[in-house]
């Protein structure tokens, strides 16, 4: 492995600032030469670092760079609002390896070896998605995420697998805001009303187009995923496993737009609480509400209806840090999501933070990764798998009484951990993202061998259940 060498102060690189864009695309520009050592999330890309004046858009040397920029600067804004300590889980290492090319997919993956990055020709354009600087950031939102929460990642539940979607979205959001050229624009797009689509807002555009041109219905219309979004919470238990892009599913990429279309509301609000209403305001309200993000991500139980004990945890963030001065803003931003009900959000009060959350300040990221979890045993025979099947179901203990909105009105009751557990083992194999090996299948296997469909998960023997246990390979 190579890591790039220290380079003069003075050079610079060609670079994108976000995505590339639908064709023709955006223009590059030019950034300091990249410090891929940047603490506390030092990441190393495998191939040799090209010379800072390499050449431009659709070269080796130009991918490197951008995704050398994006991962430093990810890095570099997620360290400013991390607990002080906070590593890569132990698999990954001191390094984050990253690997720009992997081969011919539409795709990106975090693996607890590194980050894997692929390319594809469509209608006569190549597209690259280490080229992307959402992507890059989105995948690096996701090795945060587990170095944060590593008890998410196997987690049997919709709401981890969606938060971590919803953390990558939210990765390529806050990173691209740390630049006053973007923070700009978008004022000047929205005009001032961040709740509004924007070059921000909008999540890998250039993908999202690729896709569409295979399958029109899989993504958006104009982009991938759109963090401005109106989608209503719903307990993912209920939902269909997979559905076109105008509809919710409990995919974790669909489901993850409640949560992330919530936090775009939430940094508008804080936004409009600032007196000036001007790019270095949009830069604090950003840096408030990704502080708020970590530092419930840090304290919140893994529960069923996880999405609400988040939102729960921000609103107790908030009061501990800034007094509740931001609290307006993440009600209403939860409550328009349906993720908290409206007699939910009003319950968080000061008197109740204090009585349920004490010792909140003082929690720590990192963990083992089955801390939090309990192991649910169902029979595989019901899935076409030979023997008892162990899932690692939601299991702590709720410290707000919270949860998501009936439509019909009041509180949703949050699903029980086996029931939670059950339904996301059948999402995955209805969507054929298990690999069941061929030993461990029964007569009547119900299994996705297509080679095209790649597999998050895979069915192994533990040794700590001493059976069967279903256990998470990658996030997609």
């Amino acid at each position: 492995m190579t890591v790039q060498p220290q380079q003069a102060i003075d050079q610079t690189v060609l670079v994108y600032e976000d995505d590339p864009g639908a064709p023709p695309g955006v223009v590059p520009v030019r950034h300091p030469v990249p410090q891929l050592e940047t603490q506390p999330f030092p990441t190393a890309i495998t191939q040799t670092a090209p010379q800072p004046d390499s050449a431009g858009p659709g070269t080796p040397a130009f991918r490197y760079w951008v995704a050398a920029d994006a991962l430093s600067s990810a890095s570099r804004m997620w360290g400013t609002l991390v607990p002080s300590g906070t590593q890569w889980v132990p698999s990954v290492g001191r390094v984050l390896t990253v690997h720009l090319d992997e081969g011919i997919d539409l795709n990106a993956f975090y693996t607890r070896r590194g980050l894997e990055f692929f390319h594809r020709t469509v209608a006569g354009v190549e597209v690259f998605s280490a080229q992307s600087p959402e992507i890059v950031r989105h995948e690096m939102g996701h090795a945060v995420l587990d170095a944060l929460r590593p008890q998410l990642w196997n987690a049997a539940m919709h709401e981890a697998d969606a938060v971590h979607e919803a953390f990558g979205d939210i990765s390529a959001l806050l990173t691209a805001l740390q630049m006053e050229s973007l923070r700009v624009t978008v004022l000047t797009e929205t005009q001032g009303n961040l709740e509004l689509s924007s070059r921000v807002s909008r999540v890998a555009e250039q993908l999202g187009w690729a896709i569409r041109q295979l399958t029109p219905d899989r993504v958006d219309p104009d982009c991938l995923r759109n963090m401005s979004n109106n989608f209503f919470y719903r307990d993912p238990v209920q939902l269909p496993p997979v559905g076109p892009a105008s509809m919710l599913s409990s995919g974790p990429h669909s489901f993850s737009r409640v949560f992330s279309g919530a936090f775009l509301k939430i940094v508008a609000g804080i936004f409009r609480q600032q007196p000036a209403q001007d790019q270095a305001a949009l830069a604090k309200a950003a840096e408030i509400a990704g502080q708020l993000l970590v530092d419930a991500v840090v304290a919140a139980p893994v529960v069923s209806a996880y999405y609400a004990q988040l939102a729960g945890h921000m609103i107790a963030a908030d009061q501990r840090r800034f007094g509740g001065a931001h609290g307006q803003s993440l009600r209403s931003a939860f409550v328009r999501h349906g993720i908290l009900s409206l007699e939910a959000a009003t319950s968080i009060t000061v008197a109740e933070v204090a009585r349920r959350g004490a010792g909140l300040a003082e929690a720590m990221p990192g963990g083992s990764d089955d801390q939090g979890l309990t192991t649910v045993t169902v029979q595989g025979m019901a899935y076409g798998i030979k023997g008892p099947l162990a899932l690692s179901a939601p299991g702590e203990v709720r410290r707000f009484g919270v949860a998501g909105s009936d439509p019909a009105g009041g509180s949703l009751r949050p699903a029980d951990p086996e029931q939670v557990a059950t339904s996301y083992l059948e999402d995955l194999l209805r969507r054929g993202r298990v690999d069941v090996p061929q030993e461990y299948r029964s007569d009547t296997a119900v299994v996705d061998d297509n080679p095209a469909r790649f597999k998050t998960h895979e069915i192994t023997r533990s040794e700590a259940t001493e059976g069967l246990a279903l256990v998470r390979r990658c996030f997609a």
